[in-house]
């Protein structure tokens, strides 16, 4: 990979990070997406930056971008052209796909299982063959990648082929309480943005990510070591009843090489073993990956501290440190907490605690002793006694 190109996928990542507060796994696993050219569903309840997150990833590659919301009311010539009536009169029956789905390189359909069958068997040929079929013509279609949106996976089995199509599946959710203030200061400056229509420059073409794919196809070679780890991870996986086919084991071995890509490795290690937790087919699957995959994960950080890629959702000890300082004095203040203030503190302290165990660094550590001993002074106060 060229030094250039290197620089500006990691400008695009910093750029996403900067704007979306403690979606630095999600980021990257988009960007793996695009990178092995393959597709991405985000599951998450309302206002989670869902299609946020999909839009500016696509203003930042300069690429031929198509969008919808699709309903079951949605026709075919809303997503893959209208007919052409003017061949139609002459006997042939093809759709006008100039500016739709079929001609575009990154795509983006919200609500994605809301689909009619009609559209859901087009599409499911399309985003895995590359092709769109329209009165025996064959289209052949320039995807690089595909993003979902969904409030909640799909249920009906009628679903499972479309939800199959999305090698990454992941969860976007609401943030922790710490989370708070930065939330608020960079969504005012989303909100600012859009009302100026303010959009970014783009730092990536189609043409670079089509030369990044030629590179990570020269790069599917992996050491022994990491099969091997791999093959022991997959048949936990397995053994757990949880089903991951022959073709999605072969699949992954491209998402591994594409995270190693994006970092400027010529080969993955096991800190990109972490794409194999947002393989689940049920969210009921998520934890049982987690705990499958996590133990790996950390044996590899302690051996290697300075790889740690996400610690603390993104949040920097500074930010975290000024939270933990502003629970304490609605602790401690002169006024007594309400029981719900109460709660929501001591859920926060929580959530900060677990935040700065993933943090390798020792002005954590001396976080967490903060914590501790806001978290006995709680416990002491005598105020569980009354709740």
């Amino acid at each position: 990979m060229s030094t250039d190109l290197s620089s500006r996928l990691q400008r695009v990542a910093e750029s996403l990070d900067s704007q979306f507060l403690g979606k630095s796994e999600v980021i990257r696993l988009l960007l793996i997406a695009v990178v092995a050219r393959e597709h991405a569903v985000l599951i998450g309840p309302p206002g989670t930056a869902k299609s946020a997150l999909i839009r500016t990833l696509a203003e930042l590659i300069d690429a031929k971008y198509f969008e919808y919301l699709l309903t079951r009311f949605t026709e075919p010539n809303e997503i893959f052209g209208p007919v052409d009536i003017a061949a139609f009169r002459d006997g042939h029956y093809r759709r006008k796909t100039e500016g739709m789905l079929p001609e575009s390189e990154v795509v983006f359909l919200d609500e994605v299982f809301k689909a009619n069958s009609a559209i859901l068997n087009s599409l499911l040929s399309l985003l895995n063959e590359r092709r769109y079929t329209s009165g025996g013509q064959i289209i052949e279609c320039p995807l690089i990648s595909a993003f979902g949106a969904s409030n909640e996976v799909p249920s009906d089995e009628s679903l499972s082929a479309m939800f199959d199509r999305f090698l990454l599946r992941i969860r976007s959710d609401h943030l922790d309480a710490y989370h708070f203030n930065e939330l608020l200061q960079l969504g005012v400056q989303h909100e600012v943005k859009k009302l100026r229509r303010a959009r970014p420059q783009p730092l990536l073409s189609a043409a670079d990510i089509h030369a990044m794919t030629e590179e990570l196809a020269r790069r599917l070679s992996f050491p022994e070591a990491f099969l091997s780890s791999y093959k022991g991870l997959v048949f936990q996986i397995r053994a757990e009843g949880i089903s991951i086919s022959d073709r999605r084991v072969v699949k992954m071995l491209k998402l591994f090489a594409a995270s190693a890509y994006i970092d400027g490795r010529a080969q993955a290690d096991a800190s990109d073993l972490f794409v194999l937790k947002h393989i689940w087919n049920a969210e009921d699957q998520a934890p049982i990956l987690e705990q499958i995959v996590q133990p790996v994960l950390e044996a590899f950080y302690r051996e290697h501290p300075d790889r740690r890629r996400v610690g603390a959702l993104g949040v920097g000890v500074e930010a975290l440190s000024a939270e933990i300082e502003r629970i304490r004095q609605v602790l401690t203040g002169a006024a007594p907490p309400s029981d719900l203030q109460l709660f929501s503190q001591l859920k926060a302290l929580g959530e900060i605690k677990t935040a700065l165990s993933q943090i390798p660094d020792q002005q954590a550590r001396a976080l967490e002793q903060r914590v501790r001993q806001l978290l006995d002074a709680s416990l002491k106060s005598g105020r569980f006694a009354q709740l």
